[in-house]
């Protein structure tokens, strides 16, 4: 186990700030729009995206601790976590969503975090639903040999989560008018909103139905800053039914934009941000002369399904 004076973040080698591309896109330029991608998916090779950020400042305060975190059977940060956990030497555990997941063959998503060295706690639906609960959460880490863990919620979106995904919006201050992001659990567009200089806005599309996220990302923000930062606003239209849900419509918009880019788009999140950008310039929701940056926060995990979980 890491020591915390072992614990070296940047020996993992950040590529920071991310890249800043812009692409050449009809869809804006006819409309006098500039379109530029923040590669946060070439942050690093395993620890990717948004994932980065959010990760980074937990496991400081972790210390060398196991870390405890949640998520559903395809969970992008489940799989950030174990990766985290092997090559800095913590030991991990993924409290998963379904306690009938136990007892089936690992898929390729949980497999990887096994691989990667994390020890797998399956819970009923009602008591992961309850998680937030001190009484159940004390339970579930007694359960889980892990009474004493630094505990990361689910999608990694907590206090130390916000603080560190603000340098995202410090790295785009000066350089585009409005920033898109998918969200889901809200901390990265809590951060980013917190980073971003007077006059420039966050755009967040949610990628899970409710209508919530505008509550949680406003606690988020009053938990790490005190109160509300930055200029942001939701579009709710392009969830596409629900979390993970990846229609062929989506699917036949993300396999083009990858024909006329080259970008790998990862269809969960990156996706409907996309999405959701050229129906907004489409209808004539950005001025001309804006320049909109569109943050990629994932590349695409091998045989995802087209319905997965958190």
């Amino acid at each position: 186990m890491s020591s915390p004076d072992d614990l070296d973040l940047a020996a993992l080698h950040p590529r920071l700030p991310s890249p800043l591309q812009e692409i050449e896109d009809d869809r804006f330029a006819r409309r006098g729009l500039r379109l530029l991608l923040k590669r946060d998916d070439l942050i690093h090779p395993e620890l990717i995206g948004n994932k980065w950020r959010k990760l980074a400042p937990n496991l400081a305060v972790a210390a060398g601790r196991t870390v405890v975190t949640f998520g559903g059977a395809y969970s992008n940060h489940l799989r950030a976590t174990a990766a985290a956990g092997r090559l800095l030497g913590l030991p991990t555990v993924g409290v998963v969503r379904g306690q009938e997941l136990a007892d089936r063959p690992l898929n390729p998503s949980l497999a990887r975090c096994s691989a990667d060295g994390m020890r797998l706690h399956f819970v009923d639906r009602s008591t992961y639903r309850r998680k937030a609960d001190p009484d159940v959460l004390a339970r579930v880490l007694r359960t889980a040999g892990a009474e004493d863990a630094h505990v990361v919620p689910e999608g990694g979106s907590n206090a130390e989560a916000v603080r560190g995904c603000r340098a995202l919006g410090e790295e785009l201050r000066g350089r585009a008018d409005v920033v898109g992001l998918a969200c889901g659990t809200g901390g990265t567009l809590a951060g980013l909103a917190a980073g971003l200089a007077p006059g420039q806005r966050a755009l967040g599309v949610p990628v899970l139905r409710g209508g919530f996220l505008s509550a949680d990302i406003e606690g988020l923000q009053e938990r790490a800053f005190g109160g509300r930062r930055g200029s942001w606003a939701l579009d709710d239209r392009f969830h596409f039914g629900g979390y993970a849900r990846v229609p062929g419509e989506l699917d036949a918009f993300a396999e083009d934009f990858e024909e006329r880019h080259g970008v790998p788009v990862e269809r969960v999140y990156v996706a409907k941000l996309l999405y959701g950008l050229v129906t907004l310039a489409g209808e004539g929701a950005f001025g001309r002369g804006t320049t909109v940056a569109a943050v990629v926060t994932g590349r695409p995990f091998p045989q995802a399904p087209s319905t997965v979980s958190r």
